[in-house]
């Protein structure tokens, strides 16, 4: 299953099943478990883990130094879990020592061609990446998360479940879960209403979440009045909560 043009460094550790193309490069740290698909013309390099059943297409860089100007070749990881797909070009780096250390991608992602995910973001699971979407360094993206194509992300932004970026929307404030934005800087347009109907949110629990939206860009309350009217909304339902402590908590303040 390894193509006799790659080059897979002795200390790499291979699980069962990997598929490895030609001319790709896998480095002495890297880690690498079952039934992955590593096309053509891949680098892996660094401390980089990598689960089960991802698909890396050609000329990808996985596990490569960041750009963090401040980065002075210290230990750092990358974690991948499992059915990620990574299309052409992505890049994906290690963390810093400023931070954790680590960048971290969950399950069932997709990335398409040229993303980019820089050092110390977090990403969750089920997310879809479109065409150069970049994540700037230390973002956090929750679960089931859109980026539309050419978006982006600036530096220390978090981006809530299920809230969507449309194409060529610049997040510079924190997107709560489910908020649709778009534009630049990104601003919101309404709720991800299909999505969480798709994903099998109950009728009820979105008309609450609808409420809860209505309380933070509709009625001119200030942060801690559309909190405490949210909390009176849905404080014993958990979709409308993790709304609620998402925008209590955001340390650069959301998207208005």
């Amino acid at each position: 299953m390894i193509h006799p043009q790659a080059i897979v460094e002795p200390g790499a550790k291979l699980g069962k099943n990997v598929s490895v193309g030609p001319f790709t490069y896998i480095g002495n740290d890297v880690v690498i478990g079952d039934d992955n698909v590593i096309h053509s013309h891949v680098v892996i390099k660094g401390d980089t883990q990598i689960g089960n059943a991802n698909v890396i297409f050609q000329f990808a860089s996985i596990g490569e130094d960041c750009q963090d100007k401040k980065y002075a070749g210290e230990p750092t990881r990358l974690e991948i879990g499992d059915r990620n797909v990574f299309r052409e070009g992505c890049t994906i780096h290690r963390g810093t020592v400023q931070d954790n250390a680590i960048t971290i991608i969950g399950n069932d992602n997709l990335f398409m061609a040229g993303a980019h995910v820089a050092h110390d973001v977090i990403v969750g699971n089920n997310g879809i990446f479109a065409n150069h979407c970049n994540l700037a360094g230390h973002c956090n993206i929750g679960d089931w998360v859109i980026f539309g194509g050419l978006s982006g992300a600036h530096q220390f932004t978090h981006v809530g479940s299920h809230a969507f970026v449309g194409g060529g929307g610049i997040v510079l404030r924190d997107i709560p879960p489910y908020v649709m934005v778009s534009g630049h800087p990104a601003k919101p347009f309404g709720l991800n209403s299909e999505g969480l109907k798709r994903r099998g949110f109950e009728q009820d629990v979105i008309l609450k979440i609808k409420r809860a939206y209505k309380e933070v860009y509709r009625k001119g309350n200030t942060i801690a009045e559309a909190v405490a009217a949210i909390n009176e909304i849905g404080e014993d339902i958990p979709e409308v909560k993790a709304f609620a402590d998402f925008i209590a908590n955001s340390q650069r303040g959301i998207a208005r």
